[in-house]
This record gives C-alpha cells, sequence and structure tokens, in this order.
C-alpha cells in the first residue's frame, strides 16, 4: 500500500499534536489544535520546546516540482547517475514532499536517516537541495558498493547495507521487497519505457 503525500501529512499533524498534548497538558480533540497553538503562542508566560517547530515551520522547505527536477538533474549528472531513478526514489520514498517526516526518523525528498545525512555532510535533510545533494551521493555509493546491481543498491537504500549483505541480497521484509518492486516501476513510468 503507498502512502500519499498527504497521508503523510496527516500522520505528521497526529504526530505534532500528540507531542503537542504531552507538552502542554493540553488535549487537541477535534481540530483545536491550531487554536491551542496560537494561544501558547500568545502567552507570554509559556515557552514551548523548538522541537515543535521543526517541520511545519521550517521556511526553507518549499520547492516546486520543477525546482525539485532541476535539482535532480543538476546532482544527477554531478554523480554520473540516471536522473529517472533518483525521481522515481524521491516518488517511493516522499511523494516529493520536502517536509516528509518518517515515523523512524527519516527526513525530506530522499528520506535521509540523520546519521546518514551527517556522514554524507548534509547539514538540514529539509532543505531540498541538500537532501537531493546527498541522497544521490548515497545511491550512487550503494550502486558502486553492489557493482551497478539496481535492485540490490534499491534494497540498501530502503533497508540499509548491511541487511542486503546479511541475506546476501534482497532482505526478506515486505516492506523492502514492495519498495524495489514500486521504485523500478515508477523508474520505468519516469523513462518513458
Amino acid at each position: 500500500m503507498e502512502i500519499s503525500g498527504i497521508d503523510l501529512t496527516l500522520r505528521r499533524i497526529n504526530q505534532i499534536e500528540a507531542n503537542f498534548a504531552v507538552l502542554t497538558g493540553q488535549k487537541t480533540e477535534n481540530g483545536n489544535f491550531e487554536n491551542v497553538l496560537r494561544s501558547k503562542l500568545n502567552s507570554t508566560s509559556t515557552d514551548l520546546p523548538s522541537e515543535l517547530f521543526i517541520t511545519p515551520f521550517n521556511q526553507n522547505s518549499s520547492v516546486s516540482r520543477t525546482e525539485t527536477d532541476l535539482l535532480v538533474k543538476k546532482y544527477s549528472q554531478q554523480n554520473n547517475i540516471d536522473e529517472n531513478l533518483v525521481k522515481a526514489v524521491i516518488k517511493a520514498e516522499s511523494g516529493y514532499n520536502p517536509n516528509a517526516v518518517s515515523p523512524a526518523g527519516a527526513q525530506g525528498l530522499m528520506q535521509l536517516m540523520p546519521s546518514t545525512a551527517k556522514g554524507l555532510g548534509v547539514n538540514n535533510p529539509l532543505d531540498p537541495e541538500q537532501n537531493i545533494a546527498g541522497g544521490v551521493k548515497y545511491l550512487k555509493g550503494l550502486l558502486n558498493r553492489f557493482e551497478g546491481k539496481l535492485d540490490l543498491a534499491l534494497a540498501a537504500y530502503n533497508a540499509g547495507p548491511n541487511a542486503v549483505k546479511k541475506y546476501g541480497g534482497i532482505p526478506p521484509y515486505n516492506e523492502t521487497q514492495n519498495y524495489v518492486k514500486r521504485v523500478l516501476e515508477y523508474h520505468k513510468d519516469f523513462a518513458g519505457y
């Protein structure tokens, strides 16, 4: 089952509402989140933790599909990788939502985990350019590591290279097996064959 950008956004809103309720002691039932948030922001007696504002209020996380495609083209050419493959990974990972944050903590268009992002020199995984630059570099590294075997590189992108190494191929995880199939289908669609 594919998760749409709207579903990801709704999940993130639910996570924020739950965190907000725990941190402030106020329930946010029936869409009251916005009212409670505005009330707290207008109150001078309560300082809200900064982590409440990471994703929904990040001003650098807005980018059009055209701008995203230009970034994909730029970093695909720099890393000598098929831009249609990168687009397919972005579609599967985030549905082109630069603000996507998974329950596991992966962030941005290419859903970089914080430790992976840091290792790639990505300071702000929600910045579309940094995310794509890092994600393309990571994907290219996986393609090199798995000798150009696209299915194994994609499995490693989803489940981690150690899982692919451990199982000597695509790990027996339904999520990873479906992910590889989905990205390959998206790749065909983007490439037009």
